[in-house]
Parts: C-alpha cells; sequence; structure tokens
C-alpha cells in the first residue's frame, strides 16, 4: 500500500487476476477517459490481462473517499471510488511495462504521481528492473506527468491511417508462385500460427511473445472473425499472415474502422514479395467488408515500413510514447533533447 496522497488517494497492489467487479471499474474508467481524451488509455493486450489467471500482472488501483466524505467513518464501512489504474506487466524481460490512466475528474490531484510512484515499486521488486510506461495519444498531461518524474522518451509507435476511397487503383501485387491463401481455422491452425509469429516478430518486445492463452483471448473477443484472418501456405506449410480486425463505432472516431492487425512472414519466406501480397489481401478484405478507413502501427524507427505505407497512401494520424528513465533516444539510436 502508498501512504495517501494530499489528494486522500491511495494505490493498492493485487495479484492477478482482478475480481469481475473490479475489472468492469477498470473498463468503465477507460472509457471515462477515452471519452474525454479521444484516445484509449490502455490498449488490448492490458484489457485481456484484467481478468487473467495466468497474467504475469499487477494491478495498482488508486482509490478516494467518495465527494462529501469528510466526516470520520462509522461502523459502516465508507464506500471508495476508483480514480485511477495503472498495470505492471512483470514478466520476462529485462524491464517492467506499465500502463496507467487517471479520471479526468481526478487530474492534477496527485493521482498520476501516487500510481507512478507505486509501478516504480513495483517493478524494483521483480529482480530490480527499470519502469518502462506508454502514454497513448502523448498527451500533455502524460508529458507533464513523465517530465515531473524524470522520464523521458525511449520509444515511438505511429499510428498510420489509410482513407480507402484515395487507396491507390492498382491490382493487389501477386502472391509468390504456388503459394495459397486460406481463412484461419479455430481449433486447429493456432500452434502454427503462433510458431511462425515467433519467429517472424523474434525481436519484437510484444508481438514476438504472443502465447496461446494470448491468442485464444483474441479469438474469444467480440470483433474477432476468421475470414479477416488469412493464411498463406506452399505445400501445406504456413508461411505467412495477414490478421485483420474491424473496431465499433467510437473507438476510432465515429464510424467503424480497419485495422491490419498483423501481418507476419516467416524468415525463411522472406523476399518473396509475400508481406507485399498479404498487405494488399487484407486492405482489399476491409474494403469489401465496407469499411472506409485503415489504421495500423509501426515502429517510429522502422524507415523502411513507413515509406512502404506511405507509398501505399498511409500516413501518421496518431503517436504512443513509451518513457523510461533511460537516455532518450531518436529512432535512428542518436541521443537527443526529450
Amino acid at each position: 500500500m502508498v501512504e495517501p496522497t494530499k489528494a486522500r488517494v491511495a494505490v493498492a497492489a493485487h495479484p492477478a487476476p482482478l475480481e469481475p467487479g473490479t475489472a468492469a471499474a477498470v473498463r468503465r474508467l477507460a472509457a471515462d477517459a477515452a471519452a474525454h481524451d479521444g484516445v484509449p488509455p490502455l490498449s488490448e493486450q492490458p484489457l485481456l490481462w484484467l481478468e487473467d489467471p495466468e497474467a504475469h500482472v499487477v494491478h495498482l488501483l488508486a482509490t478516494a473517499p467518495e465527494v462529501g466524505e469528510d466526516e470520520p467513518a462509522g461502523p459502516e464501512p465508507v464506500e471508495h471510488e476508483l480514480v485511477g489504474y495503472a498495470q505492471v506487466e512483470v514478466g520476462s524481460g529485462s524491464t517492467a511495462r506499465a500502463e496507467l490512466v487517471v479520471h479526468p475528474a481526478h487530474r492534477r490531484t496527485g493521482v498520476g504521481t501516487a500510481l507512478l510512484d507505486a509501478a516504480r515499486v513495483t517493478a524494483g521488486k521483480v529482480k530490480g528492473r527499470e519502469l518502462r510506461v506508454w502514454a497513448h495519444g502523448d498527451l500533455p498531461e502524460a508529458r507533464a506527468l513523465a517530465q515531473s518524474a524524470g522520464m523521458a522518451v525511449v520509444r515511438e509507435l505511429w499510428q498510420m491511417r489509410l482513407d480507402l476511397a484515395q487507396r491507390p487503383q492498382v491490382p493487389d501485387r501477386a502472391l509468390p508462385p504456388r503459394v495459397t491463401v486460406r481463412e484461419f481455422v479455430p481449433g486447429q491452425d493456432e500452434e502454427a500460427w503462433r510458431r511462425v509469429n515467433s519467429r517472424a516478430f523474434a525481436h519484437h518486445p510484444e508481438q514476438g511473445r504472443m502465447t496461446s492463452a494470448d491468442l485464444r483471448a483474441r479469438e474469444a473477443e467480440p470483433w474477432f472473425d476468421p475470414a479477416g484472418f488469412l493464411l498463406a501456405e506452399r505445400d501445406g506449410m504456413l508461411l505467412g499472415s495477414v490478421w485483420t480486425k474491424v473496431h465499433p463505432e467510437g473507438e476510432h472516431g465515429d464510424e467503424r474502422v480497419g485495422e491490419i492487425y498483423v501481418v507476419g512472414v516467416d524468415p525463411d519466406a522472406q523476399g518473396l514479395g509475400l508481406g507485399g501480397a498479404l498487405t494488399d489481401l487484407g486492405l482489399t478484405s476491409l474494403t469489401v467488408a465496407g469499411l472506409r478507413s485503415v489504421i495500423l502501427y509501426t515502429e517510429a524507427s522502422n524507415e523502411v515500413a513507413i515509406r512502404t505505407y506511405r507509398r501505399a497512401g498511409f500516413e501518421r494520424s496518431g503517436v504512443d510514447v513509451m518513457f523510461g528513465d533511460d537516455t532518450p533516444r531518436s529512432p535512428s539510436g542518436a541521443t537527443m533533447a526529450p
């Protein structure tokens, strides 16, 4: 337990999983922040881990007495409202990654600082790991909190967006010889896909560590549709895939938005042009489904990918930043000012 702040806020650490009622309260908190800020404060994986008993995370809950409860507590317990939340991943790796959210009505009262302090304590208890914190949308409040804590940007993730009406009118790139494409079959293709995904993203800090449980959790989500999950094979061997996602109204604007969720190609199949052909198939699939806009995410440091996506009509539409205690680095690896 972290000592209450001047705002009478206390932060308590809870192991995984959260109780359903508490998890629902976290989702409501995140939804309120998203409506206020125009960007979801928590990414997909932390939301999936809220009630996952196998998740290697610590949940930090910031609570405060309800408005008007200034008198000492009587014989009945005082109800507290959830005013902030942070999740710290303490699994494999040399760092502990965190995401946090503060309710818009309780900002600038010390809640964010209390959560960040608790996250640092949590990270330090796990083999002395340093803390990395994602901030979605790169909002001024997040910058200010990070600066006050002495943290600087150590990584950037771009969101890029394409208006499908502006997509170049050229035929989809052809698949390599003898390569065929089919839909993903739940209950059959999980392990083969995960094996190729791990090889394709061996050096990616998040995507390359997707487990079977992570994949099954996504299959259980309302948005999952095997028709938008295409596998490329040659002689029965999986070479790569494109996985698309459709976001409902409200998540990325006033209309449904498609996403090129994952494009992965086995390293042994690199150089065949398969990645480009799969991306084209994904965009065509989303166009046929009636979507008008498509997003994707890519590292700011991946200049080759950014040039490729820009040629396809994508432009940067948002950025997520990771703050840490290291000396900040530019996408090319050179030192830069925070």
